[in-house]
């Protein structure tokens, strides 16, 4: 099984868990780190150029890189966000082959698949990541989260950004 027979959107989201019998739990369970209750400066965000699905271990793949950077210089000083989901169920229809493989086979009757894992669906100029720093963390903020975007199988770009101040 490859990744990228998953990254491309096609057909209908998969997404009615009543309905499935064992469907794989994602790897990512944390999607906020830091302190975010704190208030800062300045919001970075890695932001997706194509429409594409990302799985679940390349969403936990981007933010361990993204963390791993940013837990080193500030210690608790930041806020990172996972923002998509991984709602669709993918499936797979296993066929093995080779020599003494040919009982294993189905072929293409009750070729449904089994669920293989979860993804995120995710659209063009979407919000994957985002980091809250305060202006000396701007230059380590780009640079984690140019760390995550290389996990990602779309091209992304970073977005650097003043936050309102709230009177």
């Amino acid at each position: 099984m490859k990744a990228h027979n998953y990254r491309r959107v096609k057909g209908q989201s998969y997404t009615r868990k009543k309905y499935m019998r064992g469907f794989p739990q994602p790897k990512i369970t944390k999607f906020t780190m830091g302190t975010p209750a704190d208030s800062y400066q300045y919001k970075a965000s890695l932001i997706a150029e194509k429409p594409v699905q990302i799985r679940h271990n390349a969403l936990e793949a981007a933010r361990i890189a993204a963390n791993r950077l940013l837990s080193e210089k500030f210690e608790k000083r930041y806020c990172l966000r996972v923002l998509p989901y991984p709602h669709i169920v993918l499936r797979e229809n296993k066929m093995i082959f080779g020599a003494h493989a040919d009982r294993l086979q189905d072929g293409m009757k009750r070729a449904f698949g089994r669920p293989i894992g979860t993804a995120a669906r995710v659209r063009p100029n979407q919000t994957l990541i985002t980091v809250s720093v305060d202006e000396d963390g701007i230059e380590t903020a780009k640079e984690a989260l140019r760390r995550g975007g290389a996990k990602l199988p779309t091209p992304c770009r970073i977005v650097v950004e003043k936050v309102q101040e709230k009177e």
